[in-house]
């Protein structure tokens, strides 16, 4: 059965593969034979790339988005522009966004029926309030009270956990995934889940088409079906040159009765829990929460599976606590959220830069990846420079080697300013994680990067004085001695390897 599996999806990759660069030849023939068959061609194109290049710069987006594509017209000035037309004009962006729209206010009201938490937050701890308030009041996030939090500081932990957890589920299950692999992971747990499933429980799994790329058979959503477990597939991947293959669900959520929820950087493969080594020792981490935050999960996951339906769900009978309150007893405060890169609210950078302008002792940063815009760069910088502790690790071995060369490229910049870098030299650092002053944690799927940042959805936990604060603060502090602080000398760099990094720099948004 595994043989065959792989056998399918190296198949239907390849054809994919195949059907893509038969249109990138189909384009760059129509640019050159429209040359030599239409005299004036070249005034077409070239209008194009103006107007492409007017529109881009009125455009509400990123200043690094902006330049990247100037760039590249005015490197290509005929085929450019006709790039950017081609990729961005294939899909109705207007119709998601409305699609949206719709489902946010079906669910938004509910995020609110444990209760709010705002009022006895502010009297104690206002200098929170900025933050909570923006995740509350704007973004429609709202802290919570009576939860327990348990922090994770490797998948292995993660994953003992989560069989646990699944084993005591009573109603649904719901899981949206990256990245789903099978293997020593996997497989126990769509075992678990097919016995629950034939129980009588809800059972839902979302994974992404493109995350799911090279590990998942095409027909994998009817293996499922037929094992009674409802299946959603992410944005299936078209072999269509389009700019919507770029907003990919990389989420990754649990919830459980919508008592117990679990999210952090771990997919359901095996290497995230080293039984199978990719890159080294693959370190990551997670959490669970149990109790009224784990509601809010519960409403993101619905949200995303009701996206594309007409028929949505109503969310009330979801709801543990029609009859009861909570009985959790309250850990601090917590406040998950979620970011979409369909609206213009970038939720995750601004939780990551509120923590680092609001710390007054020290900020440590676990990342996989490191190549920020300008906000954030300033942000780091800024703190290093007011006295502020500012640690970030990263990874020794990458998992992309791009992704490492451009990452390493602001090494300099930070380290110049006071910020200092590790690399995890045990092999790639996974794990999502900020941590500030003893107060503020958050941990989630949201990486330091543009992808990650402005193109995908993603999802992650705010929390203030809480046990998984001080957590994530020891399994930090516990990984420096398997690091190697970068200084000077290391970030040496001879004339074309600088080059090589500029380069990658300016290119950074579209990787």
């Amino acid at each position: 059965m595994q043989q065959t599996w792989v056998r399918m999806v190296f198949q239907r990759r390849l054809l994919i593969m195949a059907v893509l660069l038969i249109q990138i030849i189909f384009i760059l023939l129509l640019v050159g034979g429209a040359g030599f068959i239409f005299r004036y061609a070249d005034y077409v194109f070239n209008g194009i790339s103006i107007f492409v290049c007017l529109y881009v710069l009125n455009k509400k987006e990123k200043t690094a988005y902006k330049l990247t594509w100037i760039f590249l017209i005015l490197l290509f000035p005929i085929f450019g522009g006709l790039v950017y037309v081609i990729l961005h004009t294939q899909f109705n962006p207007r119709k998601l966004q409305r699609q949206t729209q719709k489902t946010d206010r079906v669910y938004k009201p509910f995020f609110a029926l444990p209760g709010d938490a705002l009022p006895q937050l502010s009297l104690k701890y206002r200098d929170c309030l900025p933050q909570v308030r923006y995740l509350q009041e704007y973004a429609g996030f709202p802290v919570y009270s009576h939860t327990r939090t348990e922090y994770f500081a490797s998948g292995e932990q993660f994953f003992a956990r989560l069989m646990e957890e699944l084993e005591k589920a009573e109603n649904y299950i719901f899981l949206e995934f990256f990245i789903l692999r099978m293997g020593v992971m996997l497989d126990p747990i769509i075992a678990l889940l097919e016995r629950k499933a034939r129980q009588g429980l809800d059972i839902r799994i979302i994974y992404d088409d493109l995350g799911c790329f090279m590990s998942l058979p095409s027909n994998y959503k009817e293996y499922l079906e037929q094992k009674k477990i409802k299946c959603m597939i992410f944005n299936p991947f078209k072999p269509i040159l389009s700019s919507l293959q770029n907003n990919r669900d990389h989420r990754k959520i649990v919830s459980i009765d919508g008592k117990t929820a679990f999210t952090g950087g771990i997919n359901l493969a095996d290497e995230y829990i080293n039984a199978k080594e990719r890159f080294g020792h693959w370190k990551d981490s997670g959490i669970m929460l149990k109790g009224e935050a784990a509601w809010s999960l519960t409403l993101i996951f619905l949200h995303m599976w009701n996206l594309e339906r007409e028929d949505q769900d109503d969310a009330l009978p979801f709801f543990p606590w029609k009859d009861e309150t909570c009985g959790v007893k309250s850990d601090g405060f917590i406040q998950p959220y979620a970011d979409s890169p369909i609206d213009e609210e970038n939720v995750g950078e601004h939780v990551y830069i509120q923590i680092i302008n609001n710390a007054k002792e020290y900020v440590y940063i676990n990342t996989p990846y490191l190549v920020v815009d300008d906000n954030l760069l300033s942000a780091l910088t800024l703190a290093a420079k007011s006295g502020v502790d500012v640690r970030i690790i990263t990874p020794h071995r990458w998992d992309k080697w791009i992704m490492a060369f451009a990452s390493r490229s602001y090494y300099r910049q930070l380290i110049t300013a006071g910020v200092r870098v590790y690399e995890y030299t045990q092999g790639f650092n996974h794990s999502k994680t900020f941590v500030s002053d003893d107060k503020v944690a958050a941990i989630g799927t949201t990486n330091l990067d543009f992808r990650s940042l402005y193109l995908h959805f993603e999802c992650g936990v705010w929390m203030y004085k809480t046990r998984a604060v001080k957590k994530i603060k020891e399994d930090f502090l516990n990984t420096i001695p398997l690091c190697h602080e970068i200084n000077f000398k290391d970030c040496a760099r001879n004339a074309i390897q600088q080059v090589f990094q500029d380069i990658l720099r300016l290119f950074a948004p579209l990787m």
